[in-house]
């Protein structure tokens, strides 16, 4: 294989290293290859390239490695000790691009090891091998140095350094014990062929091979419950958590074990795993005493360190008998990471006990980890979105008004379950968030599926948007058409009715308050003539929806709705109805989308942002209001 620049080379075997989640998940993992760079004034510097934090190994482009002054680092290593925040500044200090992002925090070691070229994956199965009582790690052979398990960082770059001092010229790969696996060669592919020939060699040991798919376990228990579980989860966390039911038959067969919490009480199959999912998952469904286990487990590590700050104590696994594996997180792909770590962890926690038996760190040095301050900073440099961690369902989501607020939900960072008769509802966005439900809002069973979608996948319901409606055509109340009078009545009114009643349950489950909003319509206040019919039914939608405020505030639950009109870039509004109405106000097409007070023409991202305010907490002491999206419109003002 031939390689052109050294980032090409590095690039390209990080990739490969990195698209194997035996190797490496979720951005862990890490890589590096030295060269020479030269300054503005044409120097030569003797340069490291890291991989970046926050760079995925699977994905990573050229500008996520940080260059690095191989000679500054290795003189920082000369010094006796250092705190990981001087480590963090010198490395920061020896780069050579004021925009690379931050380095690993073990370029150090990177930096130390004097092949070109390092790559360090967490493979199951060399932790497998690792993480037991008494682990046979000869059967590696040789030119393989095993640790024991040291901090990252400065600490683990001295200790290497220290056993590689007699024999380095023997040494191309280093076993660290729960953690994982580096290897070192100057050319990228031997490094490579290496990694993957000690990994096999583990696989083969400890019986880990192939793929982490298996049999689909139908996904059982009370929808309701397990909304009431994510609430009390989020509670316990102080912010709104998605929790995901699995269907993975591995979770669901420990879940089922007669000694399931004796199994999972030795900790994580990696010590960085804690920050993730905890040291120990939930068993059962007391968050309660979780939490207080979680506090006590707090109090009796932190000793003197009064500067910790103590975590929330909610649980991000959870195994039950009956419901099997469920996985918690500030968002969908939080709650998907400790899925793939968790389910990882139970193969490799299989495999060690098939042979002397699974170990992992005390839990004195596993809190060190979770508390430590490079880790943490990781998972607190993200701003919270504005609907983290919030589940909303949304009707007539795959066009109009619908698709436009589903649109503004899944920005603001909610998880969004669409509703809606048109097929393209499931492919409307390309979103790990999104989920659509094909059918009629009228219809009990498609409300049913909906909820069964948004509490398994998500945990909940913390929004209703009442979205979906029909226009029928224009008929005079002389010449009325039963069928678009019906037809009306059940989608605009009916359908509403339903969907109030329907997730009702789980609104008041809400965490942090329900929401309901209704988009309803500027002829509640201010009906015009020939539309009878959606008049009259927007008009019984709305009452439903002051209904549901007077009767639902006990529960902690707001109903507002917002009032647009004329929205034309939505599907009732076809080009034949547009010229209908203008017609019976005498005025051109053009007239009529801009003949409220501001000349304006109302777009549905306009109606989308007002639901979003009611949505949202920024009005926690309104409901029952309305709000007019319609330029200002005389016959209402």
């Amino acid at each position: 294989m031939t390689y052109s620049e050294p980032l090409d080379q590095i690039v390209e075997v990080s990739r490969r290293l990195g698209q194997d989640p035996m190797l490496v998940l979720h951005g862990g993992g890490n890589t590096s290859i030295k060269g020479t760079s030269r300054d503005i004034t044409g120097q030569a510097i003797d340069t490291v390239w890291v991989k970046g934090s926050g760079w995925d190994l699977a994905t990573i482009e050229p500008e996520g490695f940080a260059p690095l002054r191989r000679e500054r680092l290795l003189d920082v290593l000369s010094v006796d000790s250092l705190s990981d925040e001087q480590m963090v500044n010198e490395i920061r200090q020896a780069s050579l691009r004021a925009d690379a992002p931050t380095a690993s925090i073990e370029a150090l070691l990177h930096a130390l090891l004097p092949a070109r070229v390092v790559l360090h994956s967490h493979a199951d199965a060399i932790v497998a091998l690792t993480n037991q009582r008494a682990p046979d790690v000869d059967v590696l052979g040789d030119g393989v140095m095993v640790l024991p398990y040291v901090m990252p960082g400065f600490e683990l770059a001295k200790t290497v350094e220290e056993a590689l001092a007699s024999d380095s010229d023997k040494v191309d790969a280093i076993v660290l014990s729960n953690h994982g696996l580096f290897t070192f060669d100057d050319d990228p592919e031997r490094a490579y062929i290496r990694h993957r020939e000690l990994v096999a060699m583990a696989e083969t040991v400890v019986g880990l091979s192939g793929s982490v798919d298996g049999p689909v376990a139908q996904r059982e228990g009370d929808i309701q419950q397990i909304a009431a579980l994510r609430s009390e989860i989020s509670q316990a966390a102080g912010r709104p958590m998605i929790l995901t039911q699995s269907t993975h038959h591995r979770g669901r067969e420990w879940a089922a074990l007669a000694n399931v919490e004796a199994v999972v009480s030795r900790g994580t199959a990696t010590p960085e795993h804690i920050i993730r999912t905890k040291r120990e998952p939930l068993v059962g469904r007391d968050v309660e005493r979780f939490a207080a286990s979680e506090h006590a487990r707090f109090v009796r590590e932190r000793g003197d360190r009064s500067d910790l700050v103590e975590l929330d104590p909610a649980p991000r696994v959870v195994l039950d008998p009956e419901w099997g594996m469920l996985t918690a997180g500030e968002s969908v792909t939080d709650a998907r990471i400790v899925y793939d770590i968790y389910d990882h962890t139970i193969r490799i926690v299989d495999a060690a006990d098939a042979m002397s038996g699974y170990a992992s760190l005390s839990e004195s040095d596993s809190f060190d980890i979770e508390y430590w301050s490079l880790e943490q900073a990781k998972l607190h440099r993200r701003p919270r979105p504005e609907f983290g961690g919030e589940i909303a369902v949304v009707t007539g989501a795959a066009s109009g008004i619908g698709r436009a607020v589903a649109e503004r939900l899944l920005d603001g960072g909610a998880a969004v379950v669409g509703v809606d008769l048109n097929p393209d509802v499931t492919s409307a966005f390309d979103s790990e968030r999104w989920r659509g439900i094909v059918g009629d809002v009228s219809q009990e069973d498609v409300l049913q599926r909906a909820a069964e979608t948004a509490v398994r996948d998500f945990g909940g319901v913390d929004i209703l948007i009442a979205a979906a409606g029909v226009f029928p055509p224009s008929a005079y109340l002389a010449e009325n058409d039963v069928h678009g009078w019906n037809l009306a009545l059940t989608v605009n009114a009916t359908a509403v009715a339903r969907a109030l009643s329907a997730f009702h349950p789980y609104l008041r489950q809400s965490p942090f308050g329900g929401r309901a909003v209704l988009v309803s319509t500027k002829n509640v206040a201010a009906p015009g003539p020939g539309v009878a019919a959606y008049s009259a039914s927007k008009a019984a939608a709305a009452q439903l929806a002051r209904v549901a405020a007077l009767e639902w505030a006990g529960d902690g639950i707001r109903v507002n709705s917002v009032e647009p009109d004329a929205v034309f870039d939505t599907g009732i509004w076809t080009p034949e109805l547009l010229e209908a109405r203008a017609a019976n106000y005498g005025l051109t097409a053009d007239e009529y989308k801009t003949r409220n007070l501001l000349g304006i023409e109302v777009r549905s991202h306009m109606v989308a942002e007002a639901v979003a305010t009611f949505a949202g907490q920024r009005l926690p002491a309104t409901t029952g209001a309305h709000l007019s999206v319609d330029g200002g419109n005389d016959r209402v003002i």
